[in-house]
C-alpha cells in the first residue's frame, strides 16, 4: 500500500511500533524492578525473574538498549515531525476511506510516539538516574 509520495505506509506502521516496544522493552528491563525494589516488593521481582530469566540477560546489557530505544524514538520523531510534513503536498487529499481518517490515523501516531518518548523517559530516570540520585542523598 502505497503513502504520500511513494513512503510505503506498512514500513512507517512498523517504524512506529518498533520505537514503541522498543521503549516498553527499557520499561520491563529496568524500571519496573527498579520501582517494584524501591516499594519493597524486592522478592516479587526476585520470584519474576527466576520465571522469566531473559530479563537478567538484557537488564546486563540496559547501555545497549536504552541507545537503540532511543535512537529509534528520536528517528521517529524526525520522521513524524520533520519528514512527513515535507512529504505531503498542500493540496494532497486523503486515500478514499471515512472522513477524517487520515487525521484520526496521524492523531494516533503522534500520541503513540509520545506515549512512547514517556516511556523511554521514566525507564531512563530509574535505570541511571535513580540510583546515583539516592545515593547521593
Amino acid at each position: 500500500m502505497q503513502g504520500f509520495a511513494g513512503v510505503r505506509i506498512r514500513e512507517s506502521r512498523a517504524f512506529g511500533y518498533l520505537s514503541l516496544f522498543a521503549s516498553f522493552g527499557t520499561l520491563i528491563c529496568c524500571a519496573l524492578p527498579s520501582l517494584l525494589v524501591l516499594v519493597g516488593l524486592g522478592a516479587t521481582v526476585a520470584s519474576f525473574l527466576t520465571t522469566v530469566p531473559w530479563l537478567v540477560i538484557l537488564s546486563q546489557h540496559k547501555d545497549w538498549v536504552f541507545a537503540v530505544s532511543g535512537a529509534l524514538i528520536a528517528a521517529n520523531f524526525i520522521y513524524v515531525y520533520s519528514i512527513v510534513p515535507h512529504l505531503r503536498g498542500p493540496q494532497e487529499a486523503c486515500p478514499p476511506g471515512p472522513a477524517g481518517a487520515c487525521r484520526t490515523a496521524g492523531l494516533v501516531s503522534r500520541r503513540a510516539l509520545w506515549a512512547s518518548a514517556t516511556i523511554y523517559a521514566v525507564g531512563f530516570f530509574a535505570a541511571f538516574v535513580l540510583g546515583p540520585l539516592l545515593a547521593f542523598l
